[in-house]
């Protein structure tokens, strides 16, 4: 088989995402793909039409259009960078322009009410204001009472003993220092008595994952990093992967 960009981003672990434009995948996306990492996460949330989510971090919406298309439900995509108006373009494209719902914002000053809405998604972008000790308890304040909060973020398989591992140098930037074991994180939710947590786990082969993106990246000639591939690559999952998380709102 020649290769070309759909059978490099074709993965059958993801058969909702593999209905999408390639393409339009690797475009919309601003970090890994943001299709298989929705699609794993919500393999553990049972999302129901109508139901009203937050896609908390949405950047350019496709996983808030995903959420709505393979699940009926209606969504508030949020983000604080995109313009809402190009997300309502996409969104209109889409034909879920009464079920998506773009809204710009920060994700320590939100709009909404409380206890809005049944189910809080957040992919790829917890990590930049959910390390703070007292931030799941703003956030569940827009949860109704056993409404589910679900993330998965890009983290650590085991700490770091010495320091950046050598082969991690020139990957790790100043802001992969919230990144964090799946224990960790465990701890930081459980401890605040405020949810009850259903799944914390790791990616199967998640940094295998990785690297099939950042390939896909390279065939297009839109990796903005390209030295990460052998990068990952040589990790091999030992530090990089993916780690979801659900709660339950007590």
């Amino acid at each position: 088989m020649a290769k070309n960009l759909t059978n490099i981003l074709y993965n059958e672990k993801f058969p909702l995402s593999n209905k999408y434009n390639p393409e339009w995948i690797l475009e919309n996306s601003m970090g890994p793909n943001v299709l298989w990492l929705t699609e794993w996460l919500c393999k553990k949330i049972d999302l129901k039409p109508n139901m009203r989510v937050l896609d908390l971090g949405s950047g350019k919406a496709i996983s808030s259009i995903f959420l709505a298309k393979e699940f009926g439900v209606k969504v508030w995509s949020y983000d604080l960078w995109i313009n809402p108006t190009d997300n309502w373009k996409r969104i209109i494209e889409e034909g879920v322009k009464d079920m998506v719902f773009p809204i710009q914002g920060d994700a320590r000053n939100m709009p909404f009410a409380e206890n809005f809405f049944d189910a809080i998604i957040c992919i790829d972008s917890y990590i930049y204001f959910g390390t703070d000790d007292l931030y799941l308890n703003y956030l569940q304040k827009f949860l109704s009472p056993g409404g589910i909060i679900g993330i998965v973020v890009p983290g650590l398989m085991k700490d770091f003993e010495n320091g950046i591992p050598e082969h991690l140098k020139n990957f790790w930037g100043q802001d992969c220092w919230s990144w964090h074991t799946v224990d960790w994180w465990k701890k930081l939710w459980d401890r605040t008595g405020l949810v009850e947590i259903k799944v914390a786990d790791t990616m199967p082969d998640g940094c295998n994952l990785y690297v099939q993106w950042k390939e896909a990246q390279d065939f297009t000639g839109k990796n903005p990093w390209p030295e990460d591939t052998a990068i990952l690559k040589k990790d091999a999952g030992e530090y990089v992967g993916f780690i979801r998380l659900v709660a339950k709102k007590l």
